[in-house]
């Protein structure tokens, strides 16, 4: 996610030092007094009570993390508070290595999945804050970092007053840039692979900034005579009638209903025997009747019950959920 590593003066990459105190890598000692305090993502300060609960803990501290270069706290400052109060003058530290702007994300991310978790207001600042200097950055690497969902971060975005308009391309959990419009990548995938037929898919994601899944999805639906950019990616084309966009909303409109129809085409399948009757209908019957239990307030309880260190996973198995849905879809498009 970013080029900075904690490491201890052996060099060696750090671990998780809170969580497996066996296997803590060698640290540094450091005084109290040559730490410095400055730009914790926590908005509220530093929690007094945990800092005494701390202090009250029997045996060292775990070490805390600092900036290498800086010496700014990273990550530990109710550490440092609590082994003030129990009147010691020095710490147990590891380093980590990287620029101020990445200094601010790694304390974010660990801030986020242990210790004394973050508020949801500690949240939004830090994804406002990572978006001023990491624009760039795509909503799932930003999500992953504040422990938020990457439409969180995406409505932020949308909201702030960031300048990252002009930013065509944004760089991805993996490290890659993609384009911030997928239907230019895969425009982008479908002029490669008509030029360089044999080349390898990898080569193709690789060369237009996509995924390899989405190369493989444009080169399938390029062998079957459709566009690479799928209906949903389109945007309206500059110089159209009026009237064939309004056209092209009704159709959208009708293959894809607004959430509050829902209920009603799922009510309206169970009256029909033809599913009903059937084994595969009724389970069918049953898929299409889950996500109605994420509609309107009712998904507030389910966005509540996930934790943030399992954030990042169950939004990739829900978005999984809905891929799948959608090449059922298009199955059911395509049948004769």
């Amino acid at each position: 996610m970013n080029s900075g590593r904690l490491v201890n003066d052996a060099g060696q990459t750090a671990g998780q030092e809170e969580s497996d105190p066996g296997g803590r890598p060698l640290a540094e000692t450091l005084p109290l007094d040559a730490l410095r305090f400055s730009d914790s993502p926590r908005t509220g300060g530093v929690d007094t009570g945990h800092v005494q609960k701390l202090a009250r803990t029997a045996g060292p501290l775990p070490p805390i993390v600092v900036h290498r270069s800086t010496l700014r706290i990273v990550d530990g400052v109710h550490r440092v508070q609590a082994a003030r109060l129990r009147g010691e003058g020095q710490i147990d530290v590891c380093y980590f290595d990287g620029t101020v702007e990445d200094v601010f994300v790694e304390a974010v991310r660990l801030n986020t999945s242990r210790g004394l978790p973050l508020t949801q207001a500690d949240r939004a600042a830090a994804v406002l804050r990572i978006l001023g200097t990491h624009p760039q950055w795509s909503d799932r690497l930003i999500a992953s970092a504040a422990g938020v969902t990457a439409g969180t971060v995406a409505a932020v975005r949308k909201r702030s007053t960031v300048r990252s308009e002009q930013l065509n391309t944004r760089e991805g959990r993996d490290g890659r840039l993609r384009p911030v419009d997928p239907a230019e990548g895969r425009r982008r995938a479908g002029l490669l692979l008509a030029e360089r037929p044999d080349a390898s898919l990898r080569q193709i994601a690789a060369d237009a900034g996509v995924a390899l899944a989405t190369a493989r999805d444009v080169r399938e639906r390029m062998r079957r005579g459709e566009d690479p950019v799928p209906r949903r990616f389109r945007g309206p084309v500059a110089g159209a009638d009026p009237a064939g966009a309004a056209r092209s909303k009704q159709v959208e409109a009708a293959s894809g209903p607004a959430d509050a129809d829902m209920g009603l085409l799922v009510a309206r399948l169970r009256k029909d025997p033809s599913l009903r009757l059937t084994e595969a209908g009724r389970a069918l019957l049953q898929m299409l009747s889950v996500p109605l239990v994420l509609e309107s307030d009712r998904a507030r309880q389910f966005v509540e019950a996930v934790p943030g260190h399992r954030t990042s996973t169950v939004v990739q198995a829900a978005r999984g959920c809905a891929r799948r849905w959608l090449e059922f879809a298009e199955q059911l498009e395509r049948r004769p």
